[in-house]
């Protein structure tokens, strides 16, 4: 188990209470969609990070994300417009193709199943091109949440993402978390225990799978329209970035690479073909700058500022980006 700062949890509810009032009670603007946008990419930052733990990068993530997208979109087309029900099932159907495809794969490991879950991104990803039932090239359009819901879906949504980021931080912090990263260093060791490494990491995959599904099930709310260019390659390259650019040490990270890289993303939107340079610069630039992610560099100005106040220096292992 782990120890709990009152302090902590009460200043997370006050910030969550404000967040989902506000959400609320304001009209729809670009603010409350960026916002919404850089929830859905914190969960799937979280995701990704959530398998790193046990020393995997997960590339599927984009199939995944993408599958409950699509899940989503066709049950809304098809007149199904309780979304509780919707992204609960979206999220589980991602859920079981997550635990399926890590099954299949997770006995091999490091880049040669990062190659098969980018590989098996793409796969899904043209399947929908070949498939008229989701509208091929054109993907589906017309998802909307129901008219009374429709003003209250990016509180919704924020609520729903932030619950994720909790239980990602819980099971980290839980006698799992401990499980996850034994496997991560020594594999062959937990198995002599009497505990099996393939099923730790199946758990990990099946849970960071449901949590990626329901982000895709809202990443199909918000923009009222998919298609399969949406879920290329590039979702678990994203994720990974988030991931990175935030910090690896804490969930924390993932949300502020999340967050920051969103709206870089939006500020260079406009720069047509030279984005991609742009954005990718800004995550160069971000890794070669700041070791071990803006989280990191956020602590050290913190301990910096304490160790000033109180006449002492820094440790120099605060700028470790191991994840612990």
């Amino acid at each position: 188990m782990f120890s709990i700062n009152r302090s902590a949890v009460l200043l997370n509810a006050a910030l969550f209470a404000a967040a989902i009032a506000w959400l609320g009670l304001s009209e729809p603007s670009y603010l409350t969609q960026l916002v919404v946008w850089s929830a859905i990419n914190a969960v799937l930052a979280a995701g990704m990070r959530f398998v790193l733990l046990i020393g995997e990068t997960n590339m599927a993530c984009g199939a995944i994300y993408g599958f409950a997208a699509y899940a989503t979109a066709i049950a809304v087309t098809n007149a199904i417009d309780v979304v509780p029900l919707v992204v609960v099932s979206a999220a589980m159907a991602a859920g079981v193709l997550g635990l399926l495809f890590g099954w299949a794969t997770l006995r091999v490991k490091g880049p040669c199943f990062m190659l098969i879950g980018f590989a098996f991104t793409e796969v899904v990803r043209l399947s929908y091109t070949r498939i008229n039932y989701v509208g091929g090239n054109s993907g589906i359009v017309g998802i909307y949440a129901p008219v009374q819901l429709e003003p209250w879906m990016p509180a919704l949504c924020v609520g729903i993402c932030y619950l994720l980021l909790v239980g990602f931080f819980v099971a980290e912090k839980s006698s799992f978390g401990l499980l996850m990263r034994a496997v991560r260093n020594n594999g062959k060791v937990v198995e002599t225990l009497g505990v099996s490494a393939l099923r730790v990491k199946l758990v990990c995959f099946c849970i960071a799978a449901l949590a990626v599904g329901a982000a895709g099930s809202f990443h199909a709310y918000s923009y009222h329209v998919i298609s399969p260019g949406d879920f290329s390659f590039l979702i678990p390259v994203y994720a990974l970035a988030y991931a990175k650019v935030g910090g690896e040490r804490h969930i924390v990270g993932s949300v502020i690479g999340a967050i920051f890289l969103t709206v870089v993303a939006q500020l260079v939107q406009g720069a047509g073909a030279l984005q991609y340079v742009l954005f990718g610069g800004v995550i160069i630039l971000s890794m070669l700058g700041v070791r071990g992610g803006m989280l990191n560099m956020v602590g050290w100005v913190t301990c910096r500022r304490r160790g000033a106040a109180q006449g002492i220096g820094v440790p120099k292992d605060r700028t470790s980006g191991e994840l612990g």
